[in-house]
């Protein structure tokens, strides 16, 4: 199998309702779909989501169009480690973090995709599976326009549609709103039902630590991104301090800053992001230096490419989803919540073919 040629396709859409983090709010949507074709045949897809920078979508796709295709174009993809390299080679000088990143691991999510079709088989058979579906908690948890209520129907919803577990934001306004929105889910799902919360980086160390005593007090799950990535020293003494699991990763790109957020003792839980941490390749290699040290591994983000991965990984513990239909409003193949657990995919390769008419309604020039 050889690559013959490799197609970059942007889709945009404004959001139906505006949602929002601590930080940002998001109006617009896209996504980027990477195929890249093979001469048997087959089309390996990756589908990279952007929620913020309308430029990004386009910029990636300069890279992929100008960089990394004529580096991709004759190469046979199950050769899938040495097409990274082969790649970074290429893309050194300029840096292989940031968009770059995102990039690359299009391009890799694409070769797996290629790999599992061809082999007629579920990319996570191919990988060496451990399990056949991954729990899923939903991230609906985010700032609407409607306040609490907004906030609360989200929750209830995605409790009804099947999910085990919620995450919601803090750190938009002071410690009692955080806690008014933690203590609003907690009474519309019960005191059992499992909740995550997500700062997006809104902190600095000292008030990190003055909320995460309060939020452990609340029997939260885990408390994620509480600081800046870059502030490892600040995480490793936060983790230190609190007994709440600190949970992070979808800022770093690629291994080794994980491994050296891993090495300094900065994360109980770790979150690779699909988009970012360099795809399949890269991902499986995360997972493994995380599993050493003894630690967890959740998704940043969901979809079916990051189930097939985590059906493979050990010391999985949550995928990451904004609901099962918003991804199947899109997805060609579906993905099914049972039980709290969204199943493995049954289809060749990813099963990350997203429908036709969604690309065309979508798409942009």
């Amino acid at each position: 199998m050889r690559i013959e040629k490799v197609t970059v396709t942007i889709l945009k859409r404004r959001v139906e309702r505006t949602f929002g983090s601590s930080l940002t709010n998001y109006d617009v949507g896209g996504y980027l779909l990477t195929q890249i074709h093979s001469d048997n045949g087959y089309i390996g897809n990756a589908i990279t989501y952007f929620g913020l920078i309308e430029s990004g979508m386009s910029t990636v796709k300069k890279i992929i169009d100008s960089e990394i295709t004529p580096v991709l174009i004759g190469q046979d993809p199950h050769f899938v480690r040495l097409i990274r390299k082969m790649v970074h080679d290429r893309l050194s000088y300029y840096g292989t973090s940031g968009v770059a990143a995102m990039a690359i691991s299009a391009v890799d999510i694409c070769c797996w995709d290629l790999i599992g079709k061809s082999a007629n088989t579920p990319v996570a058979m191919v990988l060496g599976a451990r399990r056949t579906s991954v729990p899923a908690y939903a991230m609906v948890g985010w700032y609407y326009e409607d306040g609490l209520k907004g906030l609360v129907n989200a929750c209830v919803n995605a409790a009804e549609e099947g999910f085990s577990a919620v995450k919601i934001k803090v750190g938009r306004g002071d410690l009692k709103d955080d806690m008014s929105r933690i203590n609003a889910v907690r009474k519309a799902l019960g005191d059992d039902y499992r909740i995550m919360i997500d700062a997006n980086c809104a902190f600095d160390e000292f008030e990190a630590l003055r909320r995460g005593y309060a939020y452990q007090d609340a029997d939260i799950f885990w408390y994620e991104e509480p600081l800046p990535p870059y502030l490892m020293e600040s995480y490793k003494r936060l983790r230190e301090k609190l007994r709440i699991p600190i949970a992070g990763g979808e800022n770093f790109f690629m291994k080794h800053q994980f491994y050296d957020a891993i090495r300094g003792g900065c994360l109980d839980i770790v979150q690779p992001d699909n988009r970012r941490a360099g795809g399949v390749t890269e991902w499986l290699e995360i997972a493994a230096i995380s599993d050493v040290a003894g630690l967890k591994l959740a998704s940043h983000l969901g979809g079916p490419g990051n189930v097939n991965v985590m059906c493979s990984i050990e010391n999985t513990i949550y995928l990451e989803c904004e609901g099962i239909k918003h991804d199947n409003e899109m997805l060609m193949h579906p993905l099914v919540l049972k039980n709290g657990e969204v199943q493995m995919p049954s289809v060749p390769g990813m099963g990350n073919e997203l429908k036709e008419e969604f690309i065309e309604k979508y798409k942009i020039d």
